[in-house]
């Protein structure tokens, strides 16, 4: 498991940040686009240290005097976003429906003072610390986009054109991905988890299938997932599969008149051998009966997790939580 100090090439011109922390929360994919003296940078990570331990490992492979002049936030969970504000003059682009999102996630101080209230002899206490404690937010300035499209937008970055394309609500209302045509890339966001129980906010899941396909519609040859290694069209078609067959099983017990918590303790006594933090499957559940039952009020990031821990306690006695460690961890608070 490591944080990496350089970033893996996948082409001349573009490369990830690939952080190998499975089975956790919070270590997100980011993408270099590079061409000339212009780059382009696709998600931001969590906190002020990892975000400067990504600058320092792009630095290593932009040719001077190239700077990172523009930020693309694939949507607004703060792993994706929270180090924005470390690109300071940077044009920094969502989609108009991500500045939604930020409304129901809290901030980068809100965090903090959450994390440092909690008590490890409560059971949601102990998961946040133990997942989330290891970040340290302070100092962090939340950073909106500074520019917002609907549909499509094209960005040129030196002779390269970028396309940044809007496929929410999915994952969160918000979500883009990008599309680097002379690279065969395409930077996925959240849409796409790869070795973990994936987590979707928004939904309804068939958004998220819908998503992944658009993704296939361009012939990606690599695909870089918000969370996971690298892939190609195959697993992204696996992935829609397991996430069909999770939105058929939930439709399917929502039909028997079961409720949320019932229906999430089938999912999870059910879940499948090899993917970690299989208590998502109750965000998953809560997440697509809201659509089932016409809720349209936004749902609260803490309050639908906190479900998740409650309705799947069995998921952290305190030897299964993973003890990952990092720069920048806080070791007194976790």
């Amino acid at each position: 498991m490591r944080i990496p100090t350089h970033l893996a090439e996948i082409d001349p011109r573009v490369y990830a940040w690939l952080p190998d922390f499975p089975g956790t929360w919070g270590m997100a994919n980011c993408t270099l686009i590079t061409s000339g003296s212009a780059a382009l940078l696709v998600d931001t990570p969590y906190t002020a240290q990892l975000t400067h331990l990504l600058k320092s490992a792009a630095y290593q492979v932009l040719p001077p005097p190239a700077e990172i002049s523009t930020v693309v936030n694939t949507h607004a969970n703060g792993d994706h976003s929270y180090g924005n504000g470390e690109f300071p003059g940077a044009e920094i682009i969502s989609t108009d429906a991500n500045l939604r999102h930020l409304c129901v996630e809290p901030g980068p101080d809100q965090l903090e003072a959450l994390l440092d209230g909690c008590r490890p002899d409560d059971l949601i206490g102990r998961y946040l610390l133990a997942h989330f404690g290891r970040y340290d937010f302070r100092g962090l300035r939340l950073t909106p986009p500074t520019r917002t499209f609907t549909g499509r937008l094209e960005v040129p970055v030196g002779d390269l054109t970028v396309e940044l394309i809007e496929v929410g609500p999915a994952h969160t209302v918000g979500d883009l991905i990008v599309h680097v045509p002379d690279s065969g890339l395409v930077c996925a966001g959240d849409v796409l988890f790869i070795g973990d129980v994936p987590v979707h906010w928004a939904g309804p899941l068939e958004g998220v299938i819908t998503a992944c396909q658009q993704i296939l519609d361009l012939n990606p040859g690599v695909v870089v997932p918000g969370h996971g290694p690298l892939v190609g069209p195959k697993e992204v078609r696996s992935y829609m599969e397991y996430v069909a067959g999770v939105r058929d099983r939930i439709h399917s017990l929502h039909a028997q008149g079961l409720d949320v918590e019932e229906a999430s303790r089938i999912l999870l006594s059910e879940r499948r051998p090899g993917l970690g933090l299989w208590e998502r499957l109750a965000v998953l559940t809560a997440t697509e009966y809201r659509h089932l039952d016409a809720l349209n009020e936004p749902a609260l990031l803490l309050q639908v997790l906190s479900t998740a821990v409650r309705l799947a306690p069995e998921s952290v006695p305190g030897t299964a939580l993973p003890r990952y460690t990092f720069p920048g961890q806080r070791h007194p608070r976790s």
